[in-house]
């Protein structure tokens, strides 16, 4: 009886419901958001791999065994496109589970976009002269404390334990499996149709503050486009909302269907050639196949042991990400760098690639990285530091290549990490000194916010680059205290607690100068 009730109620669902155009699975429910709104595909598990059930099936997949159907981008990845991948690998489709269930992931029909709700005034508007945009107040006294997603659920240490029982070469069995999406197989998207999805998602939201850039080399005449380069902690999403303990942040402001529109809505404003993003735990589901269709290479590297995997309902481990248009660069090689310190592996990781410019046919090594965070790490940092400029010594065959370095160091300017990579023998310069009058100085922050123990306000992100192969025309000025307010990052109006930073560089006019 219990059987033929189930067939009776999923035949009225398929009656009722359009067929997904991806898996050819029915939808739950309409499409309602366009690129943002879910589409749930059956699971031969009897439903989405949730809790510890999904952590066996990705146990399972890593074994080599069958592993449940996932659920999967429609309208973001076409019919028939997706990435094959090896039969023992972790990560083996574009909604990978890692550990507890990925959240539902988009679908829309093909006429959405006829459909498509009209486009709302501009968001992005120009500091004002006199207060600040509205946002939220701070919590009244006797409010009660915000709620916090509960930590180490039994899903999240189980693969925990998992992924710490993966020795470096077990690991390294498993590179393939972060390959990107064939871009042949992907149908390209419009920039301005998901700028427009986006702001319809955040008209609610207060607008979008203007930066500005600042021209930085006035009289220096180049024969091609600038490159530009985009640095920026996105904030992982599990962090937010369950450890990081923004008290002046309300909640609602760290939702992950308003706050990636914000995210999105930042990279598109700025059209980077090159974007290297930190703390990304939402790769597989939203940025790999969003920037993927814009006409990006994408790579990400996770940490081996996230942080993200002991906060309940976690997408997954967060670590690097790198992008660069392939219509501007082609990949000439990767190297994933899992840094030690002391002669030990680290938690932390880099991406690092060499790239030849199609317009010059120049090369140029980009890198990413995110080091050790906390107050007492100081020599960790500046050992994790050392082995990554070593890293980077060998790829640019001792500074032959031209090399720009981006990351949260998570390290003041005063710190030992800071002046190891000012002394290098790869002669890097910190580009966003260049914004300060005597062009010594980094700016006063790049992060800035309120926790338990106080207000934080410091300067932990930079873009490196190799100051005699490149020049650095522009760079995008930093928000006012007055635009992020008294409640600090993250906010309403923002998404992070880092700043983006966005560098335009060009190559120096004599190829043969020395670095």
């Amino acid at each position: 009886m219990l059987r033929q009730r189930q067939r009776q109620q999923r035949a009225v669902a398929e009656s009722a419901a359009p067929m997904c155009p991806r898996a050819g699975a029915v939808c739950g429910r309409r499409c309602r958001e366009g690129l943002f709104a879910p589409c749930v595909s059956p699971c031969s598990e009897g439903g989405s791999a949730r809790g510890a059930r999904g952590a066996a099936a990705c146990i399972s997949a890593a074994a080599g065994r069958a592993r449940p159907q996932p659920r999967r981008w429609s309208r973001l990845i076409p019919a028939g496109a997706a990435p094959s991948r090896p039969a023992g690998s972790m990560y083996q489709s574009s909604a990978r589970c890692l550990c507890s269930a990925l959240p539902a992931l988009c679908c829309a029909p093909a006429a959405a976009s006829a459909s498509r709700l009209p486009l709302p005034r501009p968001r992005c508007q120009p500091a004002p002269p006199g207060p600040a945009a509205p946002r939220a107040a701070a919590p009244a006294p006797g409010t009660p404390p915000r709620t916090v997603c509960s930590m180490g659920n039994s899903t999240s240490r189980l693969y925990s334990v998992l992924a710490k029982t993966l020795s470096s070469g077990a690991v390294s069995q498993h590179q393939d499996c972060l390959e990107q999406l064939d871009p042949a197989q992907l149908d390209p998207i419009d920039p301005k149709d998901l700028l427009e999805e986006c702001q319809v998602v955040l008209q609610k939201r207060p607008p979008r503050f203007q930066r500005n850039f600042v021209s930085l080399k006035k009289n220096t005449a180049s024969s091609h486009r600038p490159i530009r380069v985009m640095q920026w902690n996105i904030l992982a999403q599990a962090l937010g909302e369950g450890k990081d303990n923004f008290v002046q942040c309300p909640m609602e402001a760290l939702k992950w269907e308003e706050r990636k529109c914000l995210i999105l809505e930042e990279i598109l404003a700025y059209k980077p050639d090159i974007l290297c993003l930190q703390e990304v735990d939402h790769y597989f589901d939203t940025f790999e196949p969003l920037l993927s269709r814009l006409g990006y290479q994408c790579t990400f590297f996770p940490k081996p042991w996230s942080p993200c995997l002991d906060v309940e309902h976690n997408n997954g481990p967060d670590g690097c990400a790198l992008f660069f248009l392939r219509e501007r660069f082609q990949l000439l090689s990767s190297a994933n760098i899992r840094l030690t310190a002391m002669k030990l592996k680290t938690n932390q990781v880099a991406i690092a690639q060499t790239l030849r410019c199609r317009e010059t046919g120049r090369p140029l090594c980009i890198a990413v990285t995110h080091l050790k965070a906390r107050t007492g790490w100081e020599r960790f940092r500046s050992a994790q530091g050392c082995d990554l400029l070593q890293n980077l010594k060998d790829i640019t065959q001792g500074a032959q290549i031209p090399l720009i370095v981006c990351g949260d160091f998570n390290a003041e300017p005063t710190e030992e990490v800071y002046r190891e990579f000012s002394n290098s023998s790869l002669n890097l310069n910190s580009a966003y000194k260049l914004l300060s009058p005597d062009g010594q100085s980094e700016p006063p922050y790049t992060t800035w916010k309120i926790r338990p123990s106080g207000e934080c306000r410091h300067t932990l992100d930079y873009i490196w680059y190799s100051q005699h192969a490149l020049n650095v025309t522009s760079a995008l000025g930093l928000l006012t205290e007055e635009q992020i307010g008294p409640n600090r990052l993250p906010s309403f109006n923002y998404p992070s607690d880092h700043l983006s930073l966005v560098c335009d560089f060009s190559f120096n006019q004599d190829p043969d100068r020395l670095l």
